[in-house]
């Protein structure tokens, strides 16, 4: 009996559950606003979104209403939706505050998480320490998109996670930012390291200090680069 009840809690965990098409939408704007394909001040218009993700108006506008949530995109009365600018004085706000809720999550993953989820968290880093210098910055936000996954499911608090998870997709575009600095790879690597092995070696403090080093350490090559470039646009408005 126990044989036949495993087997269908296997079953259960191999099952493909499809996504609704506004999770969809959601995610694939999301995507195309954090990668640049929309850069910021686009206009987003209804017709330009429905014939893209081959979806319904009221789909796509709740799809907008969550990402404008999210500070992705701002509407204009009268004009309609735009892909949010983010200056350096809002990227500061947005790293403080990921910088608090993240040390949370290490904290609570060094003290909560299962043998399996250490586990796989440490697969995820050695996937990122594998990665080439020149690798796709997609592909790298893809893997640091995993790992987050992980660390909020097994920090075992709901707020927590429902908070950072936000702030984290605010937050995308940032870290491609900063990914894109040439160095900053192997300093991501190093960074990541040590908080896999705080969280490894159950030491929640550790683990804490690890998330806020890695946040502080991406945030100040990130604004280094939002500061050059809304200087750049100042001088070239002269």
């Amino acid at each position: 009996m126990e044989a036949v009840e495993q087997s269908m809690t296997d079953d259960a965990a191999l099952r493909v559950v499809p996504k609704p098409m506004r999770k969809l939408v959601e995610e694939g704007l999301r995507n195309a606003i954090v990668t640049g394909r929309f850069s910021p001040g686009q206009h987003l218009p209804d017709r330009m979104l429905c014939e893209l993700f081959g979806a319904s108006r009221s789909v796509v506008r709740e799809a907008v209403r969550l990402l404008e949530a999210e500070g992705l995109i701002t509407t204009i009365p009268n004009r309609g939706p735009f892909v949010s600018f983010l200056s350096a004085a809002e990227a500061v706000q947005v790293y403080e505050v990921r910088g608090v809720l993240e040390a949370l999550a290490g904290e609570g993953f060094a003290i909560r998480a299962s043998d399996a989820e250490r586990a796989e968290l440490r697969q995820i880093y050695e996937q990122l320490a594998r990665m080439p210098p020149d690798a796709d910055r997609e592909a790298l936000l893809g893997i640091k998109q995993n790992f987050y996954e992980v660390l909020l499911r097994g920090c075992r608090n709901p707020l927590v996670a429902r908070m950072l998870e936000s702030i984290i997709n605010r937050n995308t575009r940032l870290r491609a930012t900063s990914l894109s600095d040439p160095g900053r790879l192997a300093h991501t690597v190093a960074e990541i390291r040590r908080v896999v092995e705080a969280i490894e070696a159950r030491d929640p403090e550790g683990a804490w200090e690890a998330c806020r080093f890695h946040v502080r350490r991406a945030a100040a090559v990130a604004l280094r680069i939002l500061r050059e470039r809304e200087e750049a646009a100042a001088l070239a408005r002269e």
